[in-house]
């Protein structure tokens, strides 16, 4: 059967907004169905088992989180700069921070990756894949920094983003204004 991937990607949403308000033990297929108001048994026509559904949900974050190609070519045009490199930073984190459900889903399966070494193995190769995209594009860009800092960059971005999208710690210091310490920081 031929799969429409309008649908799948539908199916793909809903389950990350289950994943985003319920956590993994949530996530079924039949949750899936329901959720998208789909016949029950349609999600297991797209995603045979829950590591296929995974898989999938895992591409439709990293769809859903893409940077724009009008974004990354505007980047790459610019003169390198530490102020660049925060503009870079602030487009990553505003992307996150505006898909608040997949960022709360992505963290949810990186919780259970903890768990469930299948699901390591996987959110594994697609962090890899995307640091490693970071890092070209740092590099093709002349943005300052290298492999260790980008990895001290995800680490903080990771930790300011659990605090913005929960209880954060500071609620009254602008985000752009810790882009802006981090850069300094990091980047001396």
């Amino acid at each position: 059967m031929a799969k429409n991937e309008t649908r799948r990607r539908a199916i793909a949403d809903a389950g990350l907004r289950i994943l985003a308000a319920q956590g993994s033990r949530g996530l079924t297929h039949r949750a899936v169905d329901q959720e998208a108001g789909i016949p029950v048994g349609t999600t297991s026509n797209y995603f045979r088992n829950r590591e296929s559904l995974i898989e999938g949900l895992v591409e439709r974050i990293g769809e859903r989180l893409a940077p724009a190609d009008d974004d990354l070519a505007r980047r790459a045009a610019g003169s390198p700069s530490p102020a660049l490199f925060a503009d870079y930073l602030r487009d990553i984190v505003r992307r996150l921070s505006d898909d608040r459900e997949v960022t709360l889903a992505l963290f949810e399966l990186r919780l259970e990756s903890s768990r469930r070494p299948e699901l390591a193995a996987v959110l594994a190769a697609w962090q890899r894949a995307g640091f490693d995209g970071d890092v070209a594009f740092n590099s093709a860009a002349g943005l300052p920094g290298g492999r260790r800092e980008i990895a001290l960059f995800h680490y903080a971005i990771d930790g300011l983003l659990l605090d913005r999208l929960t209880t954060p710690i500071d609620p009254d210091t602008s985000t752009d204004d810790i882009i802006d310490d981090l850069v300094t920081g990091l980047l001396r």
